[in-house]
């Protein structure tokens, strides 16, 4: 639409003040979306549930719980081999995210901290980079409910070739900030997402939520992130950096 900001376009900054004390601060903090920053999976889990009802098959939550993380589209592929449903990964795709934009339109389920966090990145002048594997119509849903300037950069699903666990998101996201992957911070919830991030070079905090993270070089699992800073962030990470440094 005319006028209105896209997920694919690079976000003019207004000029911040940045933090001169130490810590050091990132070059960039990368953030993945569904699970991370906002609990989108239950509305996926329920648009998969009712497309699949509605072709007569069932999907149990063991099912749900393994599209976590995964493109769209080779979810589409899994559900298409599990279920009497029918049609193209494409039109699979477009159904369900068609019903996830519309709940979250609705509803939109911040975790807890992260729009703190990211409102504290961008005051502070470190860029914030989205990184999710969920396609730009759903991308434009949050950067709607977010003031100007918060992203520098968005990498969504439908702009790669190869998503998630592959390292081609987050060195994308990189490349469009213009920084070093192993100067930044990602931030993920799944293990298909840890795997990119980190094998993207990127230090990577890990914060389980909807299914359990195993440990990986180049992560640190945390709780949560209610209640966090940008230097708690930097102080989780440090190690990571001293030891492939």
């Amino acid at each position: 639409m005319a006028g209105q900001m896209t997920s694919i376009e690079r976000v003019t900054r207004e000029p911040s003040t940045r933090v001169t004390s130490e810590p050091t601060l990132p070059a960039a903090v990368l953030w993945d979306m569904d699970g991370t920053l906002i609990d989108t999976e239950p509305y996926w889990m329920a648009e998969e549930r009712e497309l699949i009802a509605r072709a007569g098959g069932t999907w149990t939550h063991e099912d749900a719980l393994d599209l976590v993380g995964n493109s769209l589209l080779r979810s589409a592929e899994i559900i298409l081999a599990r279920t009497p449903v029918t049609g193209s990964p494409e039109e699979i795709v477009e159904i369900l995210l068609g019903g996830v934009v519309a709940r979250t339109r609705e509803s939109m389920p911040w975790r807890p901290g992260a729009r703190e966090l990211l409102e504290e990145c961008a005051r502070l002048g470190v860029p914030n980079a989205l990184v999710t594997m969920s396609w730009a119509p759903l991308a434009d849903v949050l950067l709607e409910n977010l003031p100007g300037g918060i992203f520098a950069a968005v990498v969504t699903g439908d702009q790669v070739t190869h998503g998630k666990p592959s390292p081609d998101p987050y060195l994308l996201a990189a490349e469009l900030l213009g920084v070093d992957p192993a100067n930044c911070i990602a931030v993920e919830d799944s293990p298909t997402g840890v795997r990119s991030a980190t094998a993207a070079g990127v230090p990577t905090i890990a914060v389980p939520h909807v299914v359990p993270i195993p440990e990986m070089p180049g992560m640190v699992t945390v709780p949560g992130l209610d209640q966090r800073r940008l230097e708690d962030l930097i102080a989780l990470t440090q190690p990571l950096r001293e030891h492939t440094g």
